[in-house]
């Protein structure tokens, strides 16, 4: 009896405190939004994407994906892809692709050939989209280096069996000049110079990882022919580098630095004067998840770290602290082509972890340029798909065999929102500087949000993220937005979860068939499309409205307010 009525004392002085002192207690969760609170443009620094092999651009699932890709943004979207002089007959492979844009005559004449380039860059301006076009890899005919050439990898292979012919310098730089500048030239030619002006170019990829065979002086020297052949063509058009990866490691700051400072006061390889042309700063940015205890566990905090590492080093040189600055690839790890039957950690890729983090993600992208004040203008995701493949094989891409995954729809939410970035506060919105220190391994997840307002809608994302991939309970959320300028607005809701806006639980519950049926088809790209789960009409009180959310773990939620 005594212990009964010891625990009865306990119990209601923990429901005494817990009515006095709300550290006792769960606090709701609450999510405010001040609309005349402006903080900057909602830049869509997200609508720019990537991949490794360029001949998926002009085949059947992949003209369907830049099409919906392309009607996700206002402005045009930016796309990046290797391999774009790369030897060979044009068939696509894992981590493989090729234009035979350049060979030679049996007397070492060139011989130039845009048929494949073209029909790339025709399939994005078809659809108003932009290159940022990548000057590389190295023709066979051009190569220190020739053989062997082309590889032959698969998932599981090790990574360095990529690394053949097309990686190393060019055996004569006046050949590499005059390649890029008939390049240049012809898409001048082909697409107008207004056209070609909007665009942006940059030379190679990750020079000090894989991808490069050369020293870092030979890389320069690559770098400024390149560019001297570039601005020959076009003088206005905008070149930039150089795509380091790891950016937030000593060496890779090395290489950012070293190529800077060529950049701004070295002497130039090509023309022997002072400096090389610079017109956008670009490096990439990664984050690493693990298997930990045969659960995938995410980690942002290397890719969070990077972008903060290469923004600290742009704004630190006063001639590059007010250059475009674009994130060459933004990515949770490094291998689109490693599924996850070969890589498990690679498992978050078809559900809704992958949409999760993209969102609170970005969010800090935005956070982190804010505070280091430079001029960020895009994040590539390096996230496209993969032709005639395995249904959810686990690939890094945003649609499986012409099926959206859920993270498209991430995507397609940030297409909705408009005008500038508004105050948001949260009181389970983790701050930067945790992020960047651990991620998300608390016990509680991440519940945070973006928003955005012009002079007649509003747009409030929100998710609820984890880092490890475990259920978690569905929490309920109220999405407060004050000074709405109005008497009344509509409000719709739309949600990326286990049950909406996911083609993959639609497919797991057909029972994963790897030849769905034409009727199965249709039934998994309608599940791909975002859902608007409400659509209401509310009245605005002293200009506050709430809308309540339940989110499940890993759910992201889009609020849109019109009036």
């Amino acid at each position: 009896m005594k212990t009964i009525f010891i625990r009865w004392k306990v119990a209601v002085c923990i429901a005494f405190l817990s009515f006095v002192n709300p550290f006792y207690a769960q606090k709701p969760i609450e999510i405010k939004v001040d609309l005349k609170k402006e903080i900057g443009p909602m830049k869509p620094v997200w609508a720019w994407f990537g991949y490794d092999e360029p001949n998926y651009t002009y085949m059947k699932d992949g003209k369907k994906l830049l099409t919906e890709i392309s009607q996700l943004s206002s402005v045009p979207v930016y796309v990046r892809t290797h391999s774009l002089l790369v030897s060979g007959d044009g068939k696509a492979a894992l981590k493989w692709g090729s234009t035979n844009a350049y060979t030679e005559d049996a007397n070492g004449n060139p011989i130039y050939n845009w048929k494949i380039t073209d029909s790339i860059f025709d399939t994005f301006i078809q659809r108003g989209m932009k290159p940022l076009a990548q000057i590389g890899f190295m023709p066979e005919a051009l190569s220190t280096h020739p053989t062997p050439y082309q590889h032959h990898w698969k998932p599981g292979d090790p990574y360095t069996d990529i690394i053949t012919g097309w990686a190393y310098p060019p055996k004569d730089y006046d050949k590499w000049r005059e390649l890029v500048y008939q390049w240049v030239k012809h898409c001048v030619d082909r697409y107008g110079q207004k056209e070609v002006e909007s665009w942006y170019w940059e030379v190679w990829n990750e020079p000090n990882g894989h991808y490069w065979k050369g020293t870092r002086d030979e890389f320069l020297k690559m770098y400024d022919y390149a560019a001297d052949g570039v601005k020959k063509a076009l003088p206005t058009a905008k070149i930039g580098g150089n795509n380091i990866a790891g950016t937030r490691t000593k060496e890779a700051q090395e290489w950012v630095n070293e190529f800077i400072v060529h950049c701004i006061s070295g002497t130039n390889f090509a023309t022997g004067k002072k400096g090389a042309p610079l017109d956008a700063i670009l490096f990439h940015a990664k984050g690493w998840p693990k298997v930990i205890d045969k659960t995938v566990t995410m980690d942002m905090a290397p890719q969070l770290n990077d972008i903060a590492t290469g923004f600290r080093i742009a704004a630190s040189y006063p001639e590059t602290k007010n250059l475009p600055i674009i994130i060459g690839e933004s990515d949770p790890e490094g291998c689109a082509a490693c599924g996850m039957a070969t890589n498990p950690e690679n498992a978050y890729r078809n559900g809704t972890m992958y949409s999760s983090y993209t969102a609170a993600t970005f969010a800090r992208k935005y956070l982190l340029a804010d505070e280091a004040k430079v001029n960020f203008l895009g994040a590539v995701s390096w996230s496209f798909e993969f032709e005639d493949q395995p249904w959810f094989y686990g690939f890094r891409d945003l649609a499986t065999n012409g099926v959206d995954k859920p993270v498209l729809n991430v995507f397609r939410m940030f297409g909705k929102m408009k005008g500038n970035r508004v105050s948001v506060e949260s009181n389970r919105m983790l701050p930067l500087t945790d992020i960047l220190k651990s991620s998300v391994r608390t016990t509680q997840s991440d519940i945070g949000g973006l928003a955005s307002s012009d002079a007649r809608s509003a747009a409030v994302m929100v998710w609820n993220y984890h880092d490890v991939d475990k259920p978690g309970e569905t929490e309920d959320v109220a999405v407060s937005i004050d000074n709405i300028p109005s008497d009344k607005a509509s409000v719709n809701i739309y949600l990326i979860d286990k049950d909406n806006s996911n083609s993959y639980e639609v497919w797991k519950k057909m029972g994963s068939p790897q030849n769905p049926t034409p009727e199965q088809i249709k039934t998994l790209e309608a599940a791909g499309q975002l859902k608007c789960i409400s659509t209401s009409s509310i009245k605005i009180k002293a200009g506050k409205a709430i809308v309540p959310l339940k989110l499940q773990r890993q759910a992201v939620a889009l609020v849109t307010l019109e009036w």
